[in-house]
């Protein structure tokens, strides 16, 4: 909005200098063609003024009083204005990042905000999170959407410690990388291993060859977005019904929903297909488990339930 102005501001300046060019002196050779007008009007509202071109008739210099002098003054405050505003923008966000680090811990830090990202939060928001998040992205754009959105925002690259410190990785939960690009991925994951040992890393990449790469990273999550998503398009040319099914169990608001809670202490030796919920894996270890292992076949302390539920059941 603002550029738009200042162009329209300088456009409007050629023109009422060029629509009256037998008025104006060139120092060279006395002929004020378009180009010189649009040189002529740009030094005058930038408040430069090299003196080269001036205003010899009285109409000319009636046009620079009430017409050019006032546009410079508009192109000053147009400049200003968009100065301030990004300086206070700034500060305001650096208010708000060093207010929310010195209150938040156990945060969910999410690192790019594009189209993996967005749907991370959705998704993170459907499950009812309660844990704080804060959006990292080097795309002012983005970053904007996000606090649209009502969340935290910190622009920068999150390659580099320093963001991350900024971030509060050293204190937070969890850690969702989303960027474009799998080597991005890979120095983000390392970065934010080093910063913070325990923290749950979920990470996407586009390839399945680096999977096991961002595992020994430090990731502990690795979703291959383009390979699951390939995966999903050759099943439904077969199964279509079955690709539906699978995108409203990763949809809250289509009535079910994955889940995963710990077990129960009367559940305790109990054969998990014999629960009143629909489970679909035992976790033991951090692993998941098929419930035909054998080992799957007595839940023990300290196990996990992955399985069905209604979206308006939030039990953990």
């Amino acid at each position: 909005m603002r550029i738009g102005s200042a162009i329209a501001a300088l456009g409007l300046a050629v023109v009422v200098v060029y629509s009256d060019r037998e008025g104006y002196t060139d120092a060279v050779d006395g002929q004020v063609s378009l180009l010189d007008s649009a040189y002529y009007a740009t030094v005058s509202l930038s408040t430069t003024g090299y003196g080269d071109i001036v205003p010899l008739t009285d109409r000319a210099r009636v046009a620079n009083t009430f017409v050019v002098t006032p546009l410079r003054v508009f192109f000053l405050i147009v400049l200003v204005g968009t100065t301030l505003a990004a300086l206070t923008e700034d500060s305001r966000q650096a208010f708000r990042i060093q207010r929310w680090r010195r209150r938040i811990r156990d945060h969910t830090v999410v690192i790019g905000y594009g189209t993996k990202g967005r749907a991370a939060v959705r998704a993170m928001l459907g499950e009812g999170a309660r844990r704080p998040l804060l959006v990292v992205d080097t795309d002012a754009a983005a970053l904007e959407i996000a606090s649209g959105e009502g969340l935290v925002t910190l622009r920068g690259s999150a390659t580099t410690a320093d963001v991350l410190r900024l971030a509060g990785v050293q204190r937070c939960r969890s850690v969702v990388v989303a960027t474009n690009r799998d080597d991005t991925a890979m120095l983000i994951t390392l970065a934010a291993r080093r910063l913070s040992p325990t923290a749950e890393i979920i990470v996407a990449v586009r390839e399945t060859d680096n999977i096991e790469l961002l595992r020994r990273s430090g990731a502990d999550t690795v979703v291959a977005s383009s390979a699951t998503a390939g995966r999903l398009l050759g099943l439904a040319t077969t199964k279509p019904k079955a690709v539906e099914l699978m995108e409203n169990l990763l949809i809250p608001e289509s009535g079910i929903a994955l889940a995963q809670r710990p077990v129960r202490p009367q559940e305790v030796g109990r054969d998990p297909r014999t629960l009143g919920d629909v489970v679909l894996s035992l976790v033991r270890d951090g692993r998941p488990r098929r419930l035909d292992s054998p080992e799957a076949q007595e839940i023990q302390p300290g196990d996990h339930l992955i399985y069905l539920r209604g979206t308006n059941d939030r039990r953990t």
